[in-house]
C-alpha cells in the first residue's frame, strides 16, 4: 500500500509536457495545475475518488503533444437560468474536447437514445444514472453558446469511466462522441491528434482559455444551487 502511495506521489508531482508557448514559464508539475484552477492540493486529490478520478483523465492529456490548455469543474449558463458542471474542457490545437468523468465500478449497461443508463452488481444491486452522452451533448450546448464563432465540428464528447468499471453493453454511435476506459484515454486522444488538422492556434486557445476561466471557481452558493436543481430534476 505504501509503494502504491509513493508511486501516485510521484505522478502527481511529475511535470507537464504541454506544447510550446513562446513565453512559456518554467514547467509546472501536473499537480501545480490542477491544484491552481480546482483549489484541491495533494493529499485532497489522493484521497478522494473523485478528485482522483478526474485528476487522472488530466494526467493523461497534460503530456500530450501540441499546445493545449485545461479548465476543470466549470459551471456555465445552460439557457435555463441555471447552471451546467462540466468535469474538464481541454482545449487543443486539435479542437475542443469536453470531457465528462464516471468514477463508477461494477457493471455499465447503456446505449445513446436510452434516458437512463444502468450500474449493476455481483450481488444484484442495481442503480440508475443519467444517460452522460446526453449529459455530456448538454455541456457542449451550453459551451456554443458562449463560443458561437468555433464550428460544431470542432467540438468532442469524450465520456471516460474509471478502469475500475466492466463496459458490458454500452452502445454509442454518435459522430465525434466517445465512451471508453480511463486506461484508454490516451491512445484515443493520440488518435484523435495524429488525425485531426490544426485549426486553432494557441494565442485563440489563450483567449478562449482566459474568457471560460470566469466560471471556474465560482462561489460555493452557486454549486449548492447547481446541486439542488439536479435533485430536483431526478426526482420528479
Amino acid at each position: 500500500m505504501f509503494k502504491k502511495i509513493i508511486r501516485r506521489v510521484e505522478y502527481l508531482l511529475s511535470p507537464a509536457a504541454a506544447g510550446k508557448p513562446a513565453d512559456k514559464p518554467k514547467q509546472k508539475s501536473v499537480i501545480s495545475i490542477y491544484k491552481e484552477q480546482t483549489g484541491n492540493g495533494l493529499f485532497s486529490t489522493m484521497f478522494n475518488k473523485g478528485n482522483y478520478g478526474e485528476f487522472s483523465s488530466y494526467g493523461k492529456l497534460a503530456k500530450l503533444p501540441g499546445y493545449h490548455k485545461a479548465l476543470f469543474n466549470i459551471y456555465i449558463p445552460n439557457g435555463k437560468e441555471q447552471t451546467t458542471e462540466i468535469d474538464l474542457v481541454y482545449l487543443h490545437e486539435t479542437g475542443i474536447y469536453v470531457i465528462e468523468s464516471k468514477n463508477y465500478s461494477g457493471w455499465i449497461f447503456g446505449d445513446e437514445k436510452s434516458q437512463k443508463w444502468m450500474q449493476t452488481f455481483p450481488n444484484g444491486q442495481k442503480f440508475s444514472f443519467y444517460n452522460p452522452i446526453m449529459q455530456n451533448n448538454g455541456h457542449i450546448k451550453a459551451l456554443k453558446a458562449l463560443l458561437p464563432s468555433i464550428e460544431t465540428a470542432q467540438f468532442t464528447s469524450v465520456i471516460v469511466f474509471s478502469e475500475r468499471c466492466e463496459l458490458k453493453k454500452v452502445i454509442g454511435e454518435a459522430k465525434d462522441t466517445y465512451v471508453i476506459k480511463r486506461n484508454h484515454l490516451s491512445k484515443l486522444m493520440e488518435q484523435q491528434i495524429q488525425s485531426s488538422p490544426n485549426t486553432l492556434e494557441a494565442t485563440y486557445i489563450d483567449k478562449i482559455y482566459n474568457f471560460l476561466s470566469q466560471y471556474q471557481k465560482v462561489d460555493k452558493s452557486v454549486k449548492e444551487q447547481h446541486t439542488e436543481k439536479i435533485k430536483e430534476k431526478f426526482s420528479r
